[in-house]
This record gives structure tokens, sequence and C-alpha cells, in this order.
């Protein structure tokens, strides 16, 4: 069985070196061939809009857009239930590829056997 990694990214633009953090361990995963479920909740949830990671930038990091990018094609990237109606998201809202999911899914995800989970 492959192992699994799941992240989940806490912060958004208003922590940016912890969000680009994420962002990168998970697309350097994906990139390798590693399964990956990026999960975005708190301020993380804005980048599962259209546009959004586009905007956030951070010096010496590569572009958000582009490691989402990544995720998504080999991946799953889920924004959080509860995070997305806090901030009245909406699945009509969110990027192509993108789901939203609660803390059953994210609980299933981590504890599924080989599976590695990391917070940022």
């Amino acid at each position: 069985m492959a192992r699994t990694l799941v992240v989940k990214a806490t912060a958004g633009s208003d922590a940016p070196e912890r969000c680009a953090q994420a962002f990168t361990v998970a697309s350097t995963a994906a990139a390798a061939g590693v399964p990956v479920s990026l999960w975005l909740t708190g301020e993380s949830t804005w980048f599962a809009l259209p546009g959004r990671a586009q905007d956030f930038e951070l010096p010496h990091s590569p572009p958000l857009a582009e490691l989402l990018h990544v995720i998504l094609a080999t991946g799953t990237v889920t924004a959080c239930t509860q995070c997305a109606a806090r901030r009245d998201i909406g699945v009509g809202d969110v990027l192509p590829g993108i789901r939203i999911a609660g803390a059953a899914v994210f609980v299933e995800e981590t504890m599924a056997e080989g599976a590695q989970a990391l917070v940022y």
C-alpha cells in the first residue's frame, strides 16, 4: 500500500510563510509521485476561490497558484466545510477539482493505513 500525505493548511495571507510551507511540502510530494491530500482550513480556505492563489505573494517562494495546480493535477484539495461556511463559500464558488468536506472525512483520511498527516 502506498503511503499518503495529508497536509492541513491552517494559515493564509495572515501567516504567509506557514501557508507557503504547507503548499510547498504538498506540491513537492505530489510532484514526487506521493499521493497527496491538501486541506484548506482557516484563512487558507480563501485559496479555494478562483484568482485568490494568484494574489498571494511571498518573496523567495514559488507562486502559490502553481503549487496549487501541481496538487490538483495529481492529488485532492479539500476546503473545510465549517471554514467555507464562515466565509460564505459554497460548492459552486470553488475552483474545479476542489471539494468541500468536513471533519469526518479529514479523520478518515488521516487514520487510513499508511497515512502521514502534517499540519501547518
